[in-house]
């Protein structure tokens, strides 16, 4: 695995969750990547991606430098043939070559901007880096993917050694226009697994035909929740609207009476989470809540991750 930046990356997502689950139970082994450093850039805010990947890091003996670059570092040029004499002060291939010569990996967070589709999917920022970078490159969620998280969800189902476990994603409203990277990475790495789940949705916020696939889809949340053991609450923006901001449509929020529904469920969201608006607080505050052991795991998938790119790259 040369970068880490969608599941497609990846040879063996199980292999991938497998050696998590190992660097889990026996945290102390003998850490690989020393002398090895880990760049995380952030255009966007984090807390779980930011502190799990440095954490992971530090596992395996990697030193860790984190930049907030949209507000610490020069403003960037990604145009080919560009005359900078506007705002931007550095071009991308010097940018990437330096973070070549000062780290042995780069993690990139930076999310879409929802002025057009079509910009948004072409990952210019994440896939300039990608094309300059002489190191592995590591998607900590952009407009499409968010790798990391699909992983973790991926994990964390595993580790409640449910047989055949009826798993649905269910949309729930939001203030605020989210991108599709979490529920992208989350239906991926279920189809990957061959794994039985749904998706439930406003006839609006369809997710795109090509990551969808043959996974059922429901319109209808109580139909679609009736007996689930795993439910992943999530909102999303509309593919259909693109960066369109609807209003709060509060039969959406997950609550105790629609978890009633559900083979007491257990209760996924990779946070951070809304209270009352996305997922009620009786749920959220009940033992059917995973969603710390959701949290906890992305240190471990992190750290497998960064074990596949140091042993295949450096």
């Amino acid at each position: 695995m040369k970068h880490c930046t969608s599941l497609s990356d990846i040879t063996d997502v199980q292999q991938v969750i497998d050696q998590a689950i190992a660097i889990k139970q026996h945290q102390n082994s003998a850490p690989i990547g020393k002398g090895k450093t880990l760049g995380l850039l952030f255009y966007n805010p984090s807390l779980r991606t930011r502190l799990s990947t440095q954490k992971a890091a530090r596992m395996l003996g990697i030193e860790v430098i984190v930049m907030n670059i949209n507000k610490e570092g020069w403003t960037l040029e990604f145009e080919e043939g560009a005359y900078m004499n506007h705002q931007t002060s550095e071009h991308i291939k010097e940018a990437a070559g330096v973070l070549s010569c000062y780290c042995d990996i780069i993690g990139i967070r930076i999310f879409p901007l929802f002025n057009s589709k079509a910009e948004d999917e072409q990952e210019l920022v994440l896939n300039s880096f990608k094309k300059y970078c002489t190191i592995p490159v590591i998607n900590l969620e952009s407009a499409t993917a968010h790798p990391l998280q699909g992983l973790t969800d991926a994990m964390t189902i595993q580790e409640f050694k449910i047989e055949k476990p009826k798993i649905v994603m269910t949309w729930a409203p939001h203030p605020s226009v989210l991108p599709q990277a979490v529920p992208n990475s989350f239906t991926e790495v279920m189809n990957q697994l061959s794994m039985k789940h749904s998706i439930c949705n406003p006839s609006t916020h369809n997710l795109a035909p090509h990551i969808v696939q043959s996974t059922p889809v429901f319109n209808d949340q109580a139909e679609a929740l009736k007996d689930a053991d795993i439910v992943y609450v999530k909102n999303w923006g509309s593919n259909t609207y693109y960066g369109e901001k609807f209003p709060i449509d509060r039969k959406w929020t997950f609550t105790l009476a629609k978890w009633k529904l559900t083979n007491q469920a257990k209760v996924l969201h990779c946070l951070p989470v809304r209270r009352n608006v996305v997922i009620e607080d009786a749920v959220l505050d009940g033992s059917q809540s995973a969603v710390l052991n959701q949290a906890e795991n992305r240190t471990y998938i992190a750290a497998s991750i960064l074990t596949e790119l140091l042993q295949a790259n450096l």
